[in-house]
């Protein structure tokens, strides 16, 4: 279960649970970067790499 998401613009998102941070990282995407847009499976496969690959980040 992906709980976290780091925003190139600095920002660490996090979730109590998957859907939650999809929803937060929606939130934070229209607040602070308008016309970008995921989806729900897009934001997972990012958080996902982001924590598979921590070392390499």
């Amino acid at each position: 279960m992906e709980t976290r998401l780091g925003c190139p613009c600095g920002e660490t998102i996090v979730g109590e649970d998957s859907d939650d941070l999809v929803r937060r990282a929606l939130d934070h995407l229209g607040q602070q970067h308008p016309g970008r847009s995921y989806d729900h499976e897009e934001i997972l496969l990012m958080a996902k790499w982001q924590r598979e690959n921590a070392d390499y980040l």
